[in-house]
């Protein structure tokens, strides 16, 4: 699979009607129909674009954006955030604080946090099971790469916590997001 139909694949299921949840099986279900090598690539390349966004300052966005963020909850999204689209993802790899021009995440800091729906939610857990789940029906067999799971970033570790920091790293993210910031 090149990364162009992979790229195409992740757009054609956020194009898709209903929930996360009934994209991703629609998605399962395209994957049903391809040479299962093609299944292990999709599965493969899924995990290397997201581990692409395992940075400490994209988990400090996701942390800002979130009002907390898990390592599970981080991983998820990233996932979300593969889903906007490969120029929106690859921008936002090197600047994590080009999120701030995002109209998606524009629109959560436009409303408070309890507002939001699950489909408003920054994350997309099930995108990740797709391939497992397209693999296991059509051959029977678990798929050797594994899902995604909490792990931490591989550059330098800062304390995302620390508003100081935040602030000067993301300061566009910092005036949707901030503490203090009344939202919507």
């Amino acid at each position: 699979m090149t990364d162009e139909a992979f790229w195409q694949l992740i757009s054609r299921t956020t194009e898709q009607p209903g929930d996360r949840d009934e994209q991703s099986e629609w998605l399962a279900e395209e994957l049903t129909r391809l040479p299962v090598a093609e299944v292990v690539d999709f599965a493969g390349r899924l995990a290397g674009v997201r581990r692409s966004a395992d940075t400490w300052t994209m988990w400090a966005a996701a942390h800002l954006i979130e009002e907390g963020c898990s390592g599970d909850g981080f991983c998820y999204f990233q996932l979300w955030l593969l889903t906007l689209g490969r120029g929106v993802f690859e921008r936002a790899v090197v600047e994590p604080d080009s999120l701030a021009e995002v109209p998606a995440v524009r629109a959560l800091a436009a409303r408070p946090m309890r507002e939001w729906s699950d489909q408003d939610w920054p994350e997309w857990e099930s995108l990740d099971f797709a391939a497992h789940e397209a693999h296991q029906e059509v051959t029977g067999r678990e798929l050797a790469v594994p899902p995604a799971r909490e792990g931490r970033p591989a550059d330098a570790e800062w304390d995302i916590e620390d508003e100081a920091q935040v602030r000067a790293r993301l300061p566009r993210l910092w005036e949707l997001f901030g503490p203090g910031r009344a939202r919507g």
